[in-house]
């Protein structure tokens, strides 16, 4: 009896540490780092289209996060992480890991160009999220698996 509950409680630590290590994954730290950008380019995205008004602090603080994740998404591409997690990743970054780092920090730059003249009304985040969007738009194109 004392067996089989040693041996549930290592098989439950097993499978913790096991989703711990999943979370660590490069794979699962880069969707986190597009979920986070996906968010912050959908709030934008309201406040362009008139579904939520102009509010400076969501401005800036949806800037803030797509500059910070695109600075740290890149740091995710290990060579040892090119499946797995459902990864959408295509083989062609590793292949031009130079151009697509360029992609990352191109984004990052002209969020950080925005945080620097916030966009003042509903009109400028609209010309803001067509700046960024673009540039999401080409590397996803030339770097995300279709699915």
């Amino acid at each position: 009896m004392r067996n089989k509950a040693m041996i549930a409680g290592f098989t439950a630590l097993c499978l913790s540490a096991g989703a711990v290590l999943a979370q660590d994954a490069p794979q699962i730290l880069r969707q986190d780092d597009m979920k986070q950008i996906g968010r912050a380019m959908g709030q934008l995205g309201a406040i362009a289209k008139g579904q939520k008004d102009y509010d400076p602090v969501v401005v800036e603080g949806a800037l803030s996060t797509i500059a910070t994740e695109a600075k740290d998404f890149t740091t995710h591409f290990p060579p040892d992480s090119q499946s797995g997690h459902d990864t959408e990743a295509s083989p062609a970054i590793w292949e031009n890991m130079d151009d697509f780092k360029a992609h990352a920090d191109k984004l990052a730059a002209e969020a950080d160009a925005l945080l620097a003249d916030l966009p003042a009304d509903q009109a400028a985040v609209g010309k803001a999220m067509k700046a960024l969007g673009a540039n999401c738009g080409a590397c996803h194109e030339l770097y995300r698996v279709k699915n």
